[in-house]
């Protein structure tokens, strides 16, 4: 079943006669359009693409199995006006997406409207065996990139020097974009999970985390390693990265199509809790990956989602230690019925360099 006839059973267990997607990542999922400005609506027969001048063109090329329309007036009569044509009397929209403005000015053309919570999410959710590919290739641009890195991992170098050779070496290998900002982390500031590089000179003794990403044809990739420079007392870093490597194996091994995503995280972090560090891991154990960095599913102790076949997701279990350090360790895995294939390469064994 395509993507396209996916939605329209979405649609009708809706009970909406059709959907409007304005995520400009949904739309680009749905139709092929790789431009910036352009909607979609869908009902359970008709499938129309809207975009403006600029795109004219652009459209053309882009976009199969749509109807494509160049939008000629204010946005919410163009969809009121298209809604008439197309019979739709309750129309979906995207409730994580559409602003209130825009709602609102909906309303006012009497347009009834419904939300429809994650439907394209759902979908994208599950990856083709050419979306899968892409990934595990933008994911080998990101190692490939790292590899390049290594000779320049030494105290006395920045951790934004760092993070800008890696930025180049990722544009050198032919990443078009980059998923997000490259984080390199050294000595304390590796206990922030999300730590911006800064002008920090990187020392003998530090953990360093690089967090960082790959893109192959608009499709990413994202991955976490984390590395000691030689020269201190590295002993207590041995263990939490034990540790955490040690998680991520256990979380590995407890996927398959079918389990809790929570069931993953827990599989992490009861171990890490176990070895006495739990309050240190705070952030979920992974999520899903695509055409954007964060999708479904969501890994932590919170999610309601569930592993299906097919599934591309991060595993990436971390320790944070405040005034000391932290260690990430991440991997993209598929999941299949039985268990996790892991496409990503770079080697995880501790490493002082």
């Amino acid at each position: 079943m395509n993507k396209i006839s996916l939605l329209r059973k979405k649609l009708k267990d809706s009970k909406v006669d059709g959907a409007l997607i304005t995520d400009i990542l949904n739309v680009k999922y749905l139709t092929g359009f790789t431009g910036s400005s352009g909607y979609a609506l869908v009902t359970r027969k008709d499938a129309v693409f809207v975009t403006d001048f600029r795109y004219q063109e652009q459209s053309r090329y882009d976009v199969k199995d749509f109807d494509i329309r160049i939008e000629r007036t204010e946005r919410a009569k163009e969809i009121k006006d298209l809604a008439g044509e197309l019979g739709i009397r309750k129309l979906g929209f995207e409730d994580h997406h559409l602003t209130f403005r825009a709602y609102t000015k909906l309303l006012k053309k009497k347009l009834r409207l419904k939300p429809v919570t994650d439907a394209v999410e759902s979908i994208r959710a599950i990856k083709s065996p050419e979306e899968t590919e892409r990934i595990r290739k933008a994911a080998q641009r990101a190692e490939r990139a790292f590899r390049r890195l290594q000779p320049f991992i030494k105290a006395g170098i920045t951790d934004r020097k760092l993070a800008l050779k890696l930025e180049g070496f990722l544009k050198d290998e032919g990443c078009k974009s980059l998923p997000f900002e490259v984080i390199v982390a050294s000595g304390f500031f590796s206990a922030r999970p999300h730590a911006r590089p800064t002008g920090r000179v990187v020392r003998a003794g530090d953990f360093i985390v690089f967090d960082w990403g790959g893109e192959y044809e608009g499709y990413y990739s994202d991955m976490t390693r984390t590395v000691v420079i030689k020269g201190g007392d590295t002993a207590r870093q041995r263990e939490i990265y034990s540790i955490v490597l040690e998680a991520q194996k256990r979380a590995i091994a407890s996927v398959r199509a079918n389990v809790a995503a929570k069931t993953v995280d827990a599989a992490a972090r009861d171990y890490i809790t176990l070895k006495g560090y739990g309050e240190e891991f705070g952030h979920g154990a992974g999520h899903g990956i695509g055409l954007a960095v964060h999708e479904k599913p969501s890994l932590s102790w919170r999610s309601k989602d569930a592993i299906r076949e097919n599934m591309v997701f991060t595993i990436e279990p971390g320790i944070y230690v405040p005034d000391f350090g932290g260690v990430r360790i991440e991997d993209m895995v598929v999941a299949t019925k039985t268990g996790a294939e892991v496409l990503t390469s770079l080697p995880k064994k501790f490493k002082a360099i």
